[in-house]
């Protein structure tokens, strides 16, 4: 099925001439997000009848990875917004209503994040740090501190989580919608990292934020889930995670191939490093990479939203996309550098921004090792119990 490309090619420029200034400056791109915002992108996923574009997961992994081309901390920070309205997308998809709201708010205009990430919880989804104190009416106040949360500038509606540990069927992993106006939380000013930094993923201080009773989607049991939202977040969130990434490795080659066709040696009489061996191996290398990834990320975007059922090996296949994208864009960022030489060092260099930019990869879930595990996991069976 052919995907409907949303972003004109003169928004898409008019970002990138953009980027290296926010990076600079380590400043929100709010003028992005306004013509983002303009262009009905940030409705992507809502149904037409509620004010949307109605794409699928298909069609909005493309259109992220040609944004990360253009503005990788961008896009990086608009996929947080698309994972919430993706996640209730599929959740309707399969007759599950719960979070139809977001859809809705989402066609009305607010703009959700991801307010997940906890210092030290490599449980991610299936535990937490933060306290999810009940209500008398069946709502929640979360207290907890929650980082990488991208878009702080910009949210309205923040999805979060926490643990219940009071109630009488305690604990429960409990999770609900704060609004920003309803307050109960602190936004610190401390995202000055490496790269990445347009996307202001400030850490977020809950200190007793209110989620009513009907912005309460979940209470799970702590622990890996068969709930549909685990599913939906997990799909989501790792295949637009990968589509940022393997938009950084394609532009990564255009660079490169720019890069070895303007640069001349004085070895080889003036002629390009276009025309060199040893950097006609590093591009081709670069390409046949690149050429792997979008394949799988289109496959199961489409699997998706076709509701297609792989049965245990869903979250095997998701680890595994995340993983592979992420280390195959470093690895075109890599070679991208060494073709282009030492120009690529300097601050103000495009592939100097993207080398830090790819950097991130590293540390979103879920990680190396945590991807391993579930894949072992998934072909091995667990770990015997030696008790």
């Amino acid at each position: 099925m052919p995907v409907q490309e949303v972003l004109s090619d003169e928004l898409l420029e008019g970002i990138r001439s953009r980027a290296a200034g926010y990076d600079r400056e380590n400043a929100f791109f709010t003028e992005d997000l306004a013509e983002l915002t303009a262009a009905g992108y940030l409705k992507a996923f809502v149904p037409v009848e509620f004010g949307g574009l109605g794409l699928s997961l298909q069609c909005v992994a493309h259109e992220q990875s040609r944004l990360a081309s253009a503005a990788p901390a961008t896009a990086l920070a608009v996929n947080m917004h698309l994972v919430w309205t993706g996640v209730a997308k599929v959740l309707r998809d399969r007759g599950d209503d719960s979070l139809e709201f977001v859809l809705r708010e989402a066609g009305a205009g607010e703009i959700f994040a991801f307010g997940i990430s906890e210092g030290g919880n490599d449980l991610v989804l299936f535990g937490s740090r933060t306290d999810a104190r009940p209500e008398s009416d069946g709502g929640y106040r979360f207290v907890g501190t929650k980082i990488f949360t991208s878009l702080s500038p910009a949210w309205t509606r923040l999805g979060t989580m926490g643990l219940d540990a009071t109630s009488a069927d305690a604990p429960k992993l409990v999770y609900g919608f704060i609004t920003r106006d309803g307050g109960g939380f602190e936004i610190k000013d401390d995202w000055d990292t490496v790269g990445m930094r347009a996307s202001q993923s400030n850490s977020t201080v809950l200190t007793g934020a209110l989620a009513p009773a009907d912005r309460i989607v979940r209470r799970l049991d702590p622990g890996p889930n068969a709930d549909p939202l685990i599913f939906a977040i997990f799909a989501n969130f790792e295949i637009l995670l990968a589509a940022v990434y393997t938009g950084i490795g394609a532009r990564a080659l255009e660079l490169a191939v720019a890069g070895a066709k303007r640069r001349t040696s004085m070895k080889n009489d003036g002629r390009s490093y276009a025309q060199d061996p040893d950097i006609r191996w590093r591009v081709a290398d670069a390409a046949i990479a690149q050429d792997g990834i979008g394949p799988q990320l289109d496959a199961l975007a489409r699997d998706v939203d076709a509701l297609a059922d792989h049965g245990s090996q869903w979250f095997p296949k998701l680890v595994g996309l995340k993983v592979r994208a992420t280390e195959n864009a470093r690895f075109v960022v890599d070679q991208a550098i060494r073709v282009s030489g030492g120009g690529s060092y300097f601050s103000g260099s495009e592939l100097g921004r993207l080398y830090r930019d790819v950097l991130a990869g590293l540390f979103h879930p879920s990680d190396d090792e945590s991807a391993h595990s579930t894949v072992a996991n998934a072909w091995l069976g667990p770990i015997d119990d030696p008790a």
